[in-house]
């Protein structure tokens, strides 16, 4: 069995003119959803830091400017459970590219408005937070 105690999982929707960057999931729980980039953070690690690492690891990019948007506790892919912390930024360099195709199938921008489906939860609760302004969901499921 999983070990039993909740993991940390850090996501950031990146803004370029207006569009943020999605990937296309595989490989692991949500697969075949769109996620905004993130992952795992790590011990002794800044939430900051984890999102810039993640976001270069895993699209080849670089951000700027990160700002919080919400703090989830998710249940929705059970037996996983995180804690799910979304910042946004805003790209500052590079073109996306699949550096991790274990784990994700393609990289596009997508207004707001005009958004791929199905949405991995944590990406679906970040992105009407951000739009609300709300910036806590407590047991997702």
């Amino acid at each position: 069995m999983e070990d039993q105690r909740p993991k940390v999982g850090m996501g950031v929707l990146i803004f370029k003119e207006g569009k943020i960057l999605l990937g296309k999931r595989k490989g692991s729980h949500g697969e075949g959803h769109y996620s905004a980039p993130g992952g795992h953070l790590e011990y002794m690690e800044s939430f900051e830091d984890c999102i810039v690492r993640e976001t270069l690891e895993e699209s080849g990019i670089t951000i700027k400017n990160l700002k919080f948007i919400h703090v989830a506790n998710v249940f929705s892919y059970a037996p996983k459970h995180y804690v799910n912390i979304c910042l946004s930024a805003e790209w500052e360099s590079g073109e996306p590219k699949v550096l991790e195709p274990e784990k994700c199938e393609s990289w596009s921008w997508y207004g707001l408005d005009d958004l791929p489906d199905p949405l991995f939860i944590q990406t679906k609760l970040a992105i009407e937070n951000y739009k609300s302004g709300n910036h806590f969901n407590n047991k997702v499921n």
